[in-house]
């Protein structure tokens, strides 16, 4: 009946669920009633931006009538510097997410192959999904990315795009950056890679090749939404060769990125020395979850980013029952929805006194589940 009564929209829209790729805790505080004590499951730095950054907004906070110059041009260029590129192989959007829809509209119409991790990264699915593509997944190997078995799919289905994340979520790992300028260099020049490096801030220098490694085929999504800690100002940036980043300006929102997010980006960029003190607080945070894992008779994996994984021991059912005791305990945290990846749960970094919120939560749910 509701399909009946909206003709104009499209077939493949009215066959999509109406559902979004993450459950935010704000709509299961809705939920449940039960208040959030610890917000430990977005993957946010609960560190913060740098105060350079807060009073930058602050300023620009009385100019938000104005909109945001649509070039984002002084940001573009400050990036560029950054890494030592031109202004013309960058493009700045609505953080990752809204760089990968852009790039999945820019790329793929019904029935296209698009291959990635089975249990990988859910957003870039609903995009894909979204414009009609058609997914090709490989499974995890090892609680990692499968990145042999990524590059044999892509060689065998010539998929439009290729996803890989490095560092990945959800379970944290990593490649060397040999072996990703492998996969860059043997991935089929039909086929544009998607390099997401989120969480590059936060690898081991081990793990990503030099930025200047452009092809025609690859672009690689960074974002001010991780270490920088301004997840809540929506800004993130594509690298890659010209020929392809100019494409990004036949369909983006122009008018995207605010005057506030755009100031903030640039002040951000602007306090390394600040970056370097929170990266330095997430990895003794993540070494600290790690040992509260342990305590509980869990295994940690090792992680690359600002989360740990844990694997709880059982299958899917006994870590979402872990879940939920936390949760109904007033701790944020998420696990991923796939098996096996889903007998592990996925808690992000925090501030001490949230890491005892968490460590006491996590023993009660721990308790509870046994008993069952």
């Amino acid at each position: 009946m509701m399909n009946e009564a909206i003709p104009a929209v499209t077939p493949l829209v009215r066959s999509l669920p109406a559902t979004i790729p993450f459950v935010g805790p704000e709509a299961i505080e809705r939920r449940t009633g039960v208040e959030f004590r610890a917000r430990l499951g977005a993957n946010e730095s609960v560190f913060g931006p740098s105060p350079r950054v807060v009073e930058a907004m602050r300023q620009a906070a009385s100019e938000s009538w104005s909109y945001g110059d649509p070039e984002v041009h002084e940001l573009r260029l400050a990036i560029a510097r950054h890494h030592g590129l031109p202004p013309e192989a960058i493009s700045v959007g609505e953080g990752i997410d809204g760089l990968l829809g852009l790039l999945v509209r820019m790329t793929i119409t019904p029935g296209d192959t698009v291959v990635t991790s089975f249990g990988g990264y859910p957003t870039f699915n609903y995009h894909v999904t979204g414009h009609g593509g058609v997914l090709v997944t490989v499974p995890y190997r090892d609680d990692a990315e499968d990145l042999d078995g990524l590059l044999a799919k892509a060689k065998q289905t010539r998929p439009k795009l290729l996803y890989f994340a490095n560092p990945d979520n959800p379970t944290g790992s990593w490649h060397e950056a040999d072996a990703v300028e492998r996969l860059i260099l043997e991935t089929p020049p039909e086929t544009i890679l998607i390099l997401d490096e989120a969480y590059g801030d936060l690898a081991p220098p081990s793990a990503l090749p030099a930025i200047s490694l452009l092809r025609p085929n690859l672009v690689r999504f960074r974002t001010f939404s991780k270490a920088y800690g301004l997840a809540g100002i929506r800004v993130g940036y594509a690298v890659g060769d010209p020929s392809l980043i100019a494409q990004f300006d036949k369909v983006r929102n122009h008018f995207g990125i605010s005057r506030v997010s755009q100031v903030a980006a640039l002040a951000a960029l602007s306090d390394q020395d600040y970056l370097r003190e929170t990266v330095e607080r997430i990895a003794a945070a993540r070494q600290r979850l790690s040992q509260i894992a342990v305590a509980a008779g869990l295994r940690p994996l090792a992680s690359g980013t600002n989360f740990v994984a844990i694997d709880c021991g059982g299958d899917g059912a006994h870590a979402r029952r872990i879940l939920e005791g936390v949760l109904r305990r007033g701790v944020f945290i998420r696990m991923p929805g796939t098996a096996p990846l889903d007998r592990l749960i996925r808690v992000t970094v925090g501030r001490d006194s949230e890491l005892d919120l968490f460590a006491e939560a996590l023993s009660g749910a721990l308790e509870e589940a046994h008993v069952r």
